[in-house]
Order: C-alpha cells, then structure tokens, then sequence
C-alpha cells in the first residue's frame, strides 16, 4: 500500500512516501480503506521524538491517528460492522495516514460530514468531550474555552454549544467570526483576559477548558475561582502542580457515536482549514507545526 512513512525522528523532511505493508485487524479491530486521515499535534510530537519516552514507536512509523473510510476487513469478535461501511475512528499513536490503517474504536460517519470533516473528527471529537466531561454538567453554565478555533476547541465550543452552555471562546481576532459561528461569544487571549471576560461574563464563568497549553493555565485557574473548575487537555506539564484535572483522549466507540449522533442532528460539524494531496503530507505538518490552525488540517488519500 501506498502510505507515508518516517524512518528516523526529526523534522518534515524525514516524511517520504512509499509503498509499505498493509495491516491487519486483530481481534476487536476493523481495517479501513482511508479517505481522509487527519494530522493532530501528536502527530509532529511523535515523529520529532519529543515524546519518544512517553510514546515511543516502531520505526519505520506511519503518521496519524484518526481517518475516515469504508472497511475492508473486520477482527475476531467485531459485530455490528460490516465490510463497505463508512465509518470514522481511531487506532494506536501512529498508522492513518496510508491507504490502510486500522481502527480499535470507530463510528458510522454521518451522512452530512463531508470526508474531509469526518476525516478530521475523531480524536478532536473524543478529546473536547473527554475534557467537557471532567467538567460536568454544561447545561445553564458558562464555560470559556481557551484556544477556541483550534481543532479540539472548535469541537469543544460546538459540543458544549449543543449541551446547553453558554460558551466565551479565545482566540486571535481574525478567528472571532468563525467562533461565532461555532456559537460562542469570542474574546482575546492573554494580558487582561480576567476583565475582557468579566465584561461579557459579569456573574463571572463557571467553568474553564484549557486547549491551547500557551502557559495561561495559572490565570485561568484565577479566573475561574480554583482548579476544581478548570481541566486542560493540553498542559500536562503545570496542571499538576496546579492542582488541574488533565483530561487525555481515549479510544471510546461511545464518544465517537455521541459525536457522531450530534452531527447527525446538525448541532456539530467538524471544521476543517485545510486539506492536503497524500503526497504533500510534510507540508501539511509543517502548517500545523506553525499554529494558528482554525479546525482541523486534513490528508486526502
């Protein structure tokens, strides 16, 4: 199969394209032939080595953790999917970006996801809500999200939205339009953000979700009144010392089918900035590397 590889950790230019051999599903797995895999922060972590103590892989490695495609082969003991059924998902820390790739969770994509949305959706999905649900009940409250256009923030802000809250989102300027199309009421980050948000929050926020890990993580706690009230997906490094609930993402079918069950119904969308040709797979980590991604950065097959 065709897929795009790294045969040593570094930077972009250790991604090549190359014919690599297919996986099979193991037990409880299915394999997908991959329409649209998306590119994730832990994909750029994962491959430079930055966490190779704390997620180490198997080199040659494969990018990518989550896609969207038709499966093509099911493992002992799956039921309820069969082959050609579109469905979107998860697999290990690296394997999507590739002709073929194998999911241990997954969903039936919604018909009115595009492949590049419900190629993006999977790990954004199950992250926003696994940090929504460390927070609690949403309906009646006021949460910010800080790093609201991103891929995991703009699907927080649109869960959180479709839950009953009332959402204040962060982010620079030129994505306030597109976070009020997500339903929030945007803001700034940064210096002054405590009076920017006591101005559109005069009762003050009883929640915070932190997405971004850009080092506000004390201010937010004060913001929010103490650490009880704020989780971050993102800052694993001053959440414990903070006494803040660091929420990870996991391979969960349900977190997948709610999502799934939300698009449906036309309350979440997933957002997708920009999508790249398999081949310019090392342009499309480069973007993302650089920041500022409004939604999701997505590879076609």
């Amino acid at each position: 199969m065709r897929a795009v590889r790294y045969h040593e950790y570094g930077g972009v230019e250790t991604l090549v394209v190359e014919q690599a051999p297919e996986p099979v599903p193991g037990p409880g797995e299915v394999r997908v032939r991959v329409a649209v895999a998306g590119v994730n922060p832990v994909d750029w972590k994962v491959r430079s080595g930055a966490v190779r103590e704390m997620l180490p892989v198997e080199l040659p490695a494969i990018p990518g953790r989550d896609a969207v495609g038709t499966v093509d082969g099911v493992g002992d003991g799956v039921r309820g999917v069969g082959v050609g059924d579109r469905v979107f998902g998860l697999g290990g820390v690296t394997g999507a970006t590739a002709e073929f790739a194998v999911f241990s969770a997954w969903a039936p994509a919604p018909d009115a996801w595009t492949d590049e949305e419900a190629g993006g959706a999977a790990l954004a999905a199950v992250t926003a809500m696994g940090g929504l649900a460390a927070l609690g009940a949403l309906d009646g409250r006021t949460l910010l999200v800080e790093g609201a256009a991103g891929g995991v923030g703009s699907a927080a802000v649109e869960i959180a939205v479709a839950r009953g809250a009332t959402v204040i989102g962060t982010a620079s300027e030129r994505n306030h339009d597109f976070l009020a199309s997500l339903g929030a009421v945007p803001t700034t980050y940064g210096t002054g953000l405590a009076e920017r948000v006591a101005a559109l929050a005069p009762g003050g926020v009883d929640l915070v979700l932190d997405t971004a890990a850009s080092g506000s993580l004390p201010d937010l706690v004060a913001l929010a009144g103490g650490p009880a009230r704020v989780v971050t997906v993102a800052d694993h490094a001053n959440a414990p010392g903070l006494g803040v609930t660091v929420a990870n993402a996991e391979n969960d079918p349900a977190l997948l089918a709610e999502a799934a069950e939300l698009g449906r119904e036309g309350r979440y969308t997933p957002r997708v900035e920009r999508a790249y040709a398999l081949e310019r797979t090392a342009e499309a980590h480069a973007y993302g590397e650089r920041g500022h991604v409004r939604g999701k950065v997505v590879i076609r097959l």
